[in-house]
Protein backbone atom coordinates (compact mmCIF):
# COMPACT_ATOMS: atom_id res chain seq x y z
CA UNK A 1 0.00 0.00 0.00
CA UNK A 2 1.92 3.53 -0.80
CA UNK A 3 2.68 5.34 2.03
CA UNK A 4 1.37 8.71 3.65
CA UNK A 5 -1.98 7.94 1.51
CA UNK A 6 -5.83 8.24 2.37
CA UNK A 7 -8.02 8.12 -0.15
CA UNK A 8 -8.72 11.98 0.63
CA UNK A 9 -4.87 13.09 0.53
CA UNK A 10 -5.00 14.46 -3.33
CA UNK A 11 -6.94 17.54 -1.76
CA UNK A 12 -3.79 18.61 -0.23
CA UNK A 13 -2.13 18.71 -4.01
CA UNK A 14 -3.15 20.80 -6.91
CA UNK A 15 -6.26 20.01 -8.96
CA UNK A 16 -6.59 21.13 -12.26
CA UNK A 17 -9.21 20.72 -14.08
CA UNK A 18 -11.92 20.12 -11.69
CA UNK A 19 -15.73 21.45 -11.67
CA UNK A 20 -16.41 24.27 -9.64
CA UNK A 21 -19.47 23.41 -7.98
CA UNK A 22 -21.68 26.83 -6.45
CA UNK A 23 -23.43 24.43 -3.79
CA UNK A 24 -20.47 22.81 -2.29
CA UNK A 25 -23.20 20.89 0.26
CA UNK A 26 -24.96 19.17 -2.45
CA UNK A 27 -21.48 17.68 -3.71
CA UNK A 28 -21.07 16.52 -0.84
CA UNK A 29 -24.49 15.11 -0.33
CA UNK A 30 -23.85 13.40 -3.42
CA UNK A 31 -20.42 11.74 -2.81
CA UNK A 32 -21.90 10.52 0.41
CA UNK A 33 -24.69 8.92 -1.22
CA UNK A 34 -22.18 7.40 -3.77
CA UNK A 35 -19.94 6.27 -1.23
CA UNK A 36 -23.05 4.03 0.02
CA UNK A 37 -23.53 2.48 -3.18
CA UNK A 38 -21.93 -0.98 -4.25
CA UNK A 39 -19.16 -1.13 -6.57
CA UNK A 40 -19.41 -0.95 -9.94
CA UNK A 41 -16.36 -3.49 -10.53
CA UNK A 42 -14.04 -5.78 -8.36
CA UNK A 43 -10.91 -5.71 -6.78
CA UNK A 44 -10.08 -9.50 -8.33
CA UNK A 45 -11.46 -8.30 -11.43
CA UNK A 46 -8.71 -4.95 -11.59
CA UNK A 47 -6.54 -7.67 -10.64
CA UNK A 48 -6.90 -9.94 -13.64
CA UNK A 49 -6.80 -7.01 -16.05
CA UNK A 50 -3.21 -6.55 -14.51
CA UNK A 51 -2.13 -9.78 -15.00
CA UNK A 52 -3.29 -9.84 -18.66
CA UNK A 53 -1.27 -6.44 -19.36
CA UNK A 54 1.81 -7.58 -17.27
CA UNK A 55 1.93 -10.54 -20.03
CA UNK A 56 1.60 -7.57 -22.62
CA UNK A 57 4.60 -5.65 -20.90
CA UNK A 58 6.27 -8.97 -21.87
CA UNK A 59 5.14 -8.84 -25.08
CA UNK A 60 3.31 -12.02 -25.59
CA UNK A 61 0.12 -9.94 -26.25
CA UNK A 62 -1.63 -6.88 -27.37
CA UNK A 63 -4.08 -3.93 -25.66
CA UNK A 64 -6.81 -2.95 -27.32
CA UNK A 65 -8.22 0.20 -26.03
CA UNK A 66 -11.07 1.87 -27.65
CA UNK A 67 -14.80 3.50 -27.06
CA UNK A 68 -16.67 7.26 -26.98
CA UNK A 69 -14.60 10.12 -26.72
CA UNK A 70 -16.77 11.03 -23.94
CA UNK A 71 -20.24 8.95 -23.00
CA UNK A 72 -23.29 11.37 -23.18
CA UNK A 73 -26.98 10.61 -21.46
CA UNK A 74 -28.98 11.46 -24.67
CA UNK A 75 -27.01 8.61 -26.44
CA UNK A 76 -27.31 6.18 -23.81
CA UNK A 77 -29.27 3.08 -25.97
CA UNK A 78 -27.98 -0.61 -25.50
CA UNK A 79 -27.79 -0.43 -29.43
CA UNK A 80 -25.55 1.65 -29.19
CA UNK A 81 -23.19 -0.21 -26.17
CA UNK A 82 -23.25 -3.61 -27.79
CA UNK A 83 -22.57 -1.86 -31.48
CA UNK A 84 -19.63 -0.61 -29.68
CA UNK A 85 -18.93 -3.91 -28.20
CA UNK A 86 -18.90 -5.75 -31.12
CA UNK A 87 -16.74 -3.38 -33.51
CA UNK A 88 -14.21 -4.09 -30.65
CA UNK A 89 -14.54 -7.92 -30.54
CA UNK A 90 -13.88 -7.72 -34.80
CA UNK A 91 -11.56 -5.95 -34.08
CA UNK A 92 -9.53 -8.04 -31.59
CA UNK A 93 -10.32 -10.80 -33.29
CA UNK A 94 -8.49 -10.01 -36.29
CA UNK A 95 -5.33 -8.91 -34.37
CA UNK A 96 -5.47 -11.87 -32.57
CA UNK A 97 -6.07 -14.59 -35.79
CA UNK A 98 -3.44 -12.68 -37.55
CA UNK A 99 -1.06 -12.20 -34.66
CA UNK A 100 -1.00 -15.46 -33.02
CA UNK A 101 -1.02 -13.35 -29.51
CA UNK A 102 -4.19 -12.20 -27.28
CA UNK A 103 -5.83 -9.36 -27.37
CA UNK A 104 -6.60 -7.16 -24.25
CA UNK A 105 -9.70 -5.60 -24.47
CA UNK A 106 -10.85 -2.45 -22.28
CA UNK A 107 -13.43 -0.26 -23.43
CA UNK A 108 -13.69 3.15 -22.77
CA UNK A 109 -16.95 2.82 -21.31
CA UNK A 110 -19.40 2.92 -18.51
CA UNK A 111 -18.00 6.10 -17.10
CA UNK A 112 -16.10 7.71 -19.73
CA UNK A 113 -18.41 11.35 -18.99
CA UNK A 114 -15.75 14.27 -17.80
CA UNK A 115 -13.11 15.54 -20.21
CA UNK A 116 -10.45 18.79 -19.49
CA UNK A 117 -10.96 21.09 -21.94
CA UNK A 118 -8.24 23.97 -23.22
CA UNK A 119 -10.75 26.51 -22.18
CA UNK A 120 -12.87 27.22 -19.17
CA UNK A 121 -15.28 29.18 -21.57
CA UNK A 122 -16.97 28.70 -24.66
CA UNK A 123 -17.95 32.02 -26.80
CA UNK A 124 -20.51 31.46 -29.47
CA UNK A 125 -22.24 35.05 -31.18
CA UNK A 126 -20.65 36.95 -29.13
CA UNK A 127 -21.86 35.01 -25.64
CA UNK A 128 -19.62 33.55 -23.26
CA UNK A 129 -20.43 31.01 -20.76
CA UNK A 130 -18.76 28.41 -19.01
CA UNK A 131 -17.37 24.95 -21.13
CA UNK A 132 -19.26 21.58 -21.52
CA UNK A 133 -16.83 19.07 -19.51
CA UNK A 134 -18.97 16.50 -19.62
CA UNK A 135 -22.70 14.72 -19.01
CA UNK A 136 -21.21 14.04 -15.66
CA UNK A 137 -20.57 17.74 -14.91
CA UNK A 138 -23.16 19.87 -16.63
CA UNK A 139 -24.81 19.92 -19.86
CA UNK A 140 -23.91 20.37 -23.44
CA UNK A 141 -27.18 22.80 -23.91
CA UNK A 142 -25.59 26.79 -24.70
CA UNK A 143 -27.86 28.02 -22.06
CA UNK A 144 -26.47 29.41 -19.03
CA UNK A 145 -28.90 27.35 -16.39
CA UNK A 146 -27.60 23.83 -18.36
CA UNK A 147 -24.13 25.23 -17.81
CA UNK A 148 -24.14 25.54 -14.26
CA UNK A 149 -21.87 22.38 -12.53
CA UNK A 150 -24.73 19.81 -11.07
CA UNK A 151 -23.46 17.44 -8.34
CA UNK A 152 -26.89 14.99 -9.60
CA UNK A 153 -25.65 14.24 -12.73
CA UNK A 154 -23.22 12.27 -10.47
CA UNK A 155 -25.99 9.43 -9.75
CA UNK A 156 -27.38 9.79 -13.20
CA UNK A 157 -23.43 9.34 -14.34
CA UNK A 158 -23.37 6.22 -11.83
CA UNK A 159 -26.61 4.93 -12.75
CA UNK A 160 -25.99 4.42 -16.04
CA UNK A 161 -22.47 3.10 -15.80
CA UNK A 162 -23.90 0.01 -13.54
CA UNK A 163 -26.07 -0.80 -16.49
CA UNK A 164 -23.53 -0.49 -19.28
CA UNK A 165 -21.40 -2.99 -17.57
CA UNK A 166 -24.19 -5.01 -16.86
CA UNK A 167 -24.92 -5.49 -20.55
CA UNK A 168 -21.08 -6.08 -21.58
CA UNK A 169 -21.23 -8.57 -18.59
CA UNK A 170 -23.76 -10.24 -20.24
CA UNK A 171 -22.51 -9.93 -23.96
CA UNK A 172 -18.72 -10.93 -22.86
CA UNK A 173 -19.99 -13.85 -21.09
CA UNK A 174 -23.84 -14.70 -21.92
CA UNK A 175 -23.00 -15.95 -25.83
CA UNK A 176 -22.63 -13.18 -27.47
CA UNK A 177 -19.22 -13.31 -27.64
CA UNK A 178 -19.22 -16.89 -28.67
CA UNK A 179 -16.44 -17.39 -32.02
CA UNK A 180 -19.11 -19.13 -33.55
CA UNK A 181 -20.92 -16.18 -33.99
CA UNK A 182 -18.05 -14.28 -35.30
CA UNK A 183 -20.08 -13.60 -38.78
CA UNK A 184 -22.89 -11.90 -37.33
CA UNK A 185 -20.74 -9.46 -35.44
CA UNK A 186 -20.87 -7.30 -38.69
CA UNK A 187 -22.81 -4.31 -38.91
CA UNK A 188 -25.39 -4.08 -41.85
CA UNK A 189 -24.06 -0.60 -43.02
CA UNK A 190 -20.77 -2.28 -43.53
CA UNK A 191 -21.13 -3.99 -46.57
CA UNK A 192 -19.88 -0.77 -48.22
CA UNK A 193 -16.68 -1.31 -46.58
CA UNK A 194 -13.97 -3.87 -48.65
CA UNK A 195 -12.81 -4.74 -45.48
CA UNK A 196 -16.05 -6.55 -44.40
CA UNK A 197 -15.13 -8.73 -47.09
CA UNK A 198 -12.08 -9.29 -45.99
CA UNK A 199 -13.65 -9.77 -42.58
CA UNK A 200 -16.01 -12.54 -43.85
CA UNK A 201 -13.14 -14.31 -45.28
CA UNK A 202 -11.60 -14.72 -42.07
CA UNK A 203 -14.62 -15.26 -40.37
CA UNK A 204 -14.52 -18.44 -43.09
CA UNK A 205 -11.36 -19.77 -41.32
CA UNK A 206 -12.28 -19.35 -37.75
CA UNK A 207 -15.49 -21.29 -38.94
CA UNK A 208 -13.47 -24.15 -40.17
CA UNK A 209 -10.86 -24.48 -37.38
CA UNK A 210 -13.57 -24.52 -34.95
CA UNK A 211 -15.12 -27.44 -37.22
CA UNK A 212 -11.88 -29.34 -37.16
CA UNK A 213 -11.54 -28.84 -32.97
CA UNK A 214 -15.15 -29.91 -32.68
CA UNK A 215 -14.23 -32.99 -34.30
CA UNK A 216 -11.19 -33.68 -32.27
CA UNK A 217 -13.69 -33.44 -29.40
CA UNK A 218 -12.75 -29.38 -28.10
CA UNK A 219 -16.02 -27.08 -28.32
CA UNK A 220 -17.59 -23.94 -26.50
CA UNK A 221 -19.00 -26.21 -24.09
CA UNK A 222 -15.97 -28.08 -23.03
CA UNK A 223 -13.62 -24.70 -23.58
CA UNK A 224 -15.11 -21.28 -22.13
CA UNK A 225 -12.79 -18.91 -23.97
CA UNK A 226 -14.15 -20.11 -27.25
CA UNK A 227 -17.89 -18.99 -26.18
CA UNK A 228 -16.69 -15.82 -23.96
CA UNK A 229 -14.03 -13.47 -23.81
CA UNK A 230 -12.94 -10.86 -20.88
CA UNK A 231 -13.85 -7.05 -21.37
CA UNK A 232 -12.52 -4.53 -19.29
CA UNK A 233 -13.55 -1.28 -18.34
CA UNK A 234 -11.81 2.52 -18.32
CA UNK A 235 -11.77 5.88 -18.26
CA UNK A 236 -9.43 9.16 -17.27
CA UNK A 237 -10.04 9.22 -13.20
CA UNK A 238 -10.82 12.95 -13.68
CA UNK A 239 -13.08 13.93 -11.55
CA UNK A 240 -11.75 12.92 -8.37
CA UNK A 241 -15.01 14.11 -5.73
CA UNK A 242 -16.65 11.12 -7.68
CA UNK A 243 -13.09 8.44 -7.80
CA UNK A 244 -12.70 8.92 -4.00
CA UNK A 245 -16.41 8.46 -3.27
CA UNK A 246 -16.05 5.13 -5.44
CA UNK A 247 -13.05 4.17 -4.00
CA UNK A 248 -13.02 0.80 -1.44
CA UNK A 249 -10.70 -1.14 0.71
CA UNK A 250 -10.33 -4.66 -0.73
CA UNK A 251 -11.87 -6.80 1.89
CA UNK A 252 -9.20 -9.76 0.86
CA UNK A 253 -5.98 -7.82 0.52
CA UNK A 254 -6.66 -4.75 2.74
CA UNK A 255 -5.63 -2.78 -0.62
CA UNK A 256 -7.49 0.46 -1.78
CA UNK A 257 -9.43 0.06 -5.40
CA UNK A 258 -11.17 2.52 -7.25
CA UNK A 259 -14.23 0.77 -8.10
CA UNK A 260 -15.44 2.83 -11.09
CA UNK A 261 -13.59 1.18 -13.52
CA UNK A 262 -10.53 -1.65 -13.58
CA UNK A 263 -8.26 0.67 -15.34
CA UNK A 264 -7.90 4.53 -14.80
CA UNK A 265 -6.03 6.90 -16.78
CA UNK A 266 -4.33 10.56 -16.15
CA UNK A 267 -4.43 12.51 -18.94
CA UNK A 268 -1.83 14.86 -20.74
CA UNK A 269 -2.99 17.53 -18.85
CA UNK A 270 -3.36 16.21 -15.31
CA UNK A 271 -0.40 14.44 -14.78
CA UNK A 272 2.28 17.22 -13.95
CA UNK A 273 4.63 16.78 -10.98
CA UNK A 274 2.77 18.02 -7.68
CA UNK A 275 -0.91 16.93 -9.55
CA UNK A 276 -3.71 16.14 -6.83
CA UNK A 277 -4.68 13.31 -9.92
CA UNK A 278 -1.11 11.44 -9.59
CA UNK A 279 -1.05 11.84 -6.00
CA UNK A 280 -4.81 9.98 -5.77
CA UNK A 281 -3.97 7.05 -8.13
CA UNK A 282 -0.54 6.09 -6.24
CA UNK A 283 -2.38 4.52 -3.71
CA UNK A 284 -5.32 2.93 -5.41
CA UNK A 285 -4.01 -0.88 -6.53
CA UNK A 286 -5.83 -0.56 -10.10
CA UNK A 287 -3.97 -0.61 -13.13
CA UNK A 288 -3.23 2.54 -14.44
CA UNK A 289 -2.95 4.82 -17.96
CA UNK A 290 -0.23 7.94 -18.47
CA UNK A 291 -0.85 9.80 -21.73
CA UNK A 292 2.54 11.05 -22.53
CA UNK A 293 2.77 14.18 -24.90
CA UNK A 294 5.59 16.47 -26.31
CA UNK A 295 5.46 18.11 -23.80
CA UNK A 296 7.05 14.67 -21.24
CA UNK A 297 10.73 15.17 -20.61
CA UNK A 298 12.32 11.28 -19.87
CA UNK A 299 13.51 12.56 -16.49
CA UNK A 300 9.88 13.82 -15.85
CA UNK A 301 8.34 10.45 -16.93
CA UNK A 302 10.94 8.55 -14.64
CA UNK A 303 10.04 10.04 -11.76
CA UNK A 304 6.05 9.77 -12.00
CA UNK A 305 6.62 6.12 -12.40
CA UNK A 306 9.04 5.73 -9.58
CA UNK A 307 6.05 7.76 -7.80
CA UNK A 308 3.33 5.40 -9.10
CA UNK A 309 4.84 2.28 -9.35
CA UNK A 310 7.71 1.84 -6.57
CA UNK A 311 7.61 -1.70 -6.55
CA UNK A 312 8.10 -2.02 -10.55
CA UNK A 313 5.17 -4.61 -10.41
CA UNK A 314 4.21 -5.14 -14.17
CA UNK A 315 1.09 -4.57 -15.58
CA UNK A 316 0.81 -1.78 -12.99
CA UNK A 317 1.36 0.84 -15.63
CA UNK A 318 0.14 1.74 -19.53
CA UNK A 319 2.15 4.69 -20.99
CA UNK A 320 -0.47 5.73 -23.80
CA UNK A 321 1.72 8.17 -26.59
CA UNK A 322 0.07 10.85 -28.24
CA UNK A 323 2.53 12.67 -29.76
CA UNK A 324 0.75 13.38 -33.88
CA UNK A 325 2.18 11.65 -36.96
CA UNK A 326 4.81 14.46 -37.73
CA UNK A 327 6.19 14.42 -34.13
CA UNK A 328 6.03 10.51 -32.94
CA UNK A 329 9.29 9.12 -34.04
CA UNK A 330 11.27 12.08 -32.46
CA UNK A 331 9.22 12.58 -29.43
CA UNK A 332 8.50 9.17 -28.76
CA UNK A 333 11.70 7.70 -29.20
CA UNK A 334 14.00 9.35 -25.84
CA UNK A 335 10.86 7.98 -23.64
CA UNK A 336 11.09 4.72 -24.77
CA UNK A 337 14.89 4.55 -24.06
CA UNK A 338 14.49 5.95 -20.62
CA UNK A 339 11.98 3.60 -19.75
CA UNK A 340 14.18 0.79 -21.02
CA UNK A 341 17.34 1.89 -19.50
CA UNK A 342 15.50 1.92 -15.97
CA UNK A 343 13.86 -1.28 -15.79
CA UNK A 344 10.00 -0.46 -16.01
CA UNK A 345 7.94 -2.93 -17.06
CA UNK A 346 5.56 -1.36 -18.62
CA UNK A 347 2.74 -1.20 -21.51
CA UNK A 348 3.78 1.12 -24.65
CA UNK A 349 0.45 2.01 -26.24
CA UNK A 350 -0.06 4.54 -28.93
CA UNK A 351 -3.35 6.99 -28.90
CA UNK A 352 -3.24 8.60 -32.36
CA UNK A 353 -6.09 10.49 -31.92
CA UNK A 354 -5.43 13.54 -29.74
CA UNK A 355 -2.84 14.56 -31.73
CA UNK A 356 -3.82 14.50 -34.95
CA UNK A 357 -6.65 17.06 -35.02
CA UNK A 358 -7.65 19.55 -37.44
CA UNK A 359 -10.07 22.17 -38.22
CA UNK A 360 -11.47 20.81 -41.84
CA UNK A 361 -12.89 23.65 -44.54
CA UNK A 362 -16.50 22.77 -43.50
CA UNK A 363 -15.72 24.25 -40.09
CA UNK A 364 -15.66 20.84 -38.21
CA UNK A 365 -13.26 19.74 -36.15
CA UNK A 366 -12.12 16.06 -37.23
CA UNK A 367 -8.91 13.58 -37.56
CA UNK A 368 -7.56 12.64 -41.11
CA UNK A 369 -7.66 8.86 -41.35
CA UNK A 370 -3.92 9.15 -42.75
CA UNK A 371 -2.65 10.67 -40.15
CA UNK A 372 -4.17 8.21 -37.79
CA UNK A 373 -2.24 5.58 -39.44
CA UNK A 374 0.90 7.41 -39.91
CA UNK A 375 1.30 7.81 -35.75
CA UNK A 376 0.53 3.97 -35.77
CA UNK A 377 3.52 3.58 -38.03
CA UNK A 378 5.70 5.72 -36.88
CA UNK A 379 5.12 4.31 -32.71
CA UNK A 380 5.59 0.77 -34.57
CA UNK A 381 8.88 1.78 -35.69
CA UNK A 382 10.05 3.68 -32.68
CA UNK A 383 9.45 -0.08 -30.85
CA UNK A 384 11.52 -1.63 -34.24
CA UNK A 385 14.48 0.87 -33.51
CA UNK A 386 14.66 0.39 -29.50
CA UNK A 387 13.79 -3.73 -29.36
CA UNK A 388 11.07 -2.90 -27.06
CA UNK A 389 7.61 -4.09 -27.48
CA UNK A 390 4.58 -1.85 -29.73
CA UNK A 391 1.62 -3.41 -26.81
CA UNK A 392 -1.45 -1.32 -27.51
CA UNK A 393 -3.98 0.93 -29.70
CA UNK A 394 -5.93 3.54 -27.35
CA UNK A 395 -8.55 4.95 -30.05
CA UNK A 396 -12.22 6.99 -29.65
CA UNK A 397 -14.34 5.10 -31.90
CA UNK A 398 -18.02 4.16 -32.13
CA UNK A 399 -19.93 1.32 -33.74
CA UNK A 400 -22.57 3.72 -34.98
CA UNK A 401 -22.40 4.94 -38.67
CA UNK A 402 -20.69 8.19 -37.96
CA UNK A 403 -18.99 10.87 -40.48
CA UNK A 404 -16.00 12.27 -38.11
CA UNK A 405 -13.00 10.91 -39.28
CA UNK A 406 -12.03 11.89 -42.76
CA UNK A 407 -10.28 9.51 -45.34
CA UNK A 408 -10.21 5.82 -44.96
CA UNK A 409 -11.15 2.56 -47.60
CA UNK A 410 -15.01 4.66 -47.42
CA UNK A 411 -13.10 8.11 -48.10
CA UNK A 412 -15.54 9.86 -46.05
CA UNK A 413 -14.97 13.46 -47.77
CA UNK A 414 -14.81 16.91 -46.09
CA UNK A 415 -18.04 17.76 -47.28
CA UNK A 416 -19.99 14.40 -45.45
CA UNK A 417 -19.25 15.21 -42.01
CA UNK A 418 -22.24 17.14 -41.84
CA UNK A 419 -23.85 13.90 -42.61
CA UNK A 420 -23.71 12.22 -39.43
CA UNK A 421 -21.28 14.04 -37.21
CA UNK A 422 -22.93 13.50 -33.46
CA UNK A 423 -20.24 13.67 -31.51
CA UNK A 424 -20.18 15.41 -28.10
CA UNK A 425 -16.46 16.15 -27.49
CA UNK A 426 -14.11 15.06 -30.46
CA UNK A 427 -14.46 13.27 -33.58
CA UNK A 428 -14.43 9.51 -33.19
CA UNK A 429 -13.73 6.34 -35.86
CA UNK A 430 -16.67 4.87 -37.27
CA UNK A 431 -16.78 1.21 -37.41
CA UNK A 432 -15.63 0.50 -41.03
CA UNK A 433 -12.61 2.90 -40.12
CA UNK A 434 -11.80 0.85 -37.02
CA UNK A 435 -11.93 -2.71 -39.33
CA UNK A 436 -9.34 -1.30 -41.61
CA UNK A 437 -7.22 0.26 -38.80
CA UNK A 438 -7.35 -3.01 -37.01
CA UNK A 439 -6.13 -5.13 -40.39
CA UNK A 440 -3.45 -3.01 -40.72
CA UNK A 441 -2.39 -3.03 -37.01
CA UNK A 442 -2.44 -7.17 -37.58
CA UNK A 443 -0.54 -6.82 -40.19
CA UNK A 444 2.58 -5.02 -37.93
CA UNK A 445 2.38 -7.25 -35.68
CA UNK A 446 2.73 -9.64 -37.64
CA UNK A 447 5.82 -8.13 -38.99
CA UNK A 448 6.97 -7.20 -35.58
CA UNK A 449 6.52 -11.43 -34.71
CA UNK A 450 8.86 -12.01 -37.60
CA UNK A 451 11.17 -9.57 -36.81
CA UNK A 452 11.33 -10.66 -33.12
CA UNK A 453 11.98 -14.76 -34.27
CA UNK A 454 14.94 -13.56 -36.41
CA UNK A 455 16.76 -11.66 -33.99
CA UNK A 456 16.03 -15.02 -31.32
CA UNK A 457 17.56 -17.07 -33.70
Amino acid sequence: MASNWTPESWTAKEARHLPSYPDAEALDKVTGTLGSFPPLVFAGEARALKADLAEVAAGKGFLLQGGDCAESFAEFHPNNIRDTFRVLLQMAVVMTFASKQPVVKVGRMAGQFAKPRSSPVEVQDGVELPSYLGDNINGIEFTAQSRIPDPQRLLQAYSQSAATLNLLRAFSTGGYANLRQVHQWTLDFMGRSPWADRFAQMADRIGEALDFMEACGIDPQSVPQLKGTSFYTSHEALHLPFEQAMTRRDSLTGDWYDTSAHMLWIGDRTRFEGSAHVEFLRGVGNPLGMKCGPSMAPDELLRQLDLLNPAREAGRITLISRFGDEKVEAGLAPLVRAVKREGHPVVWSCDPMHGNVIKADSGFKTRPFDRILGEVRGFFAVHRAEGTHAGGIHIEMTGQDVTECVGGAIAISDAALADRYHTHCDPRLNAAQSIELAFLLADMLNQEAVERAQRAA
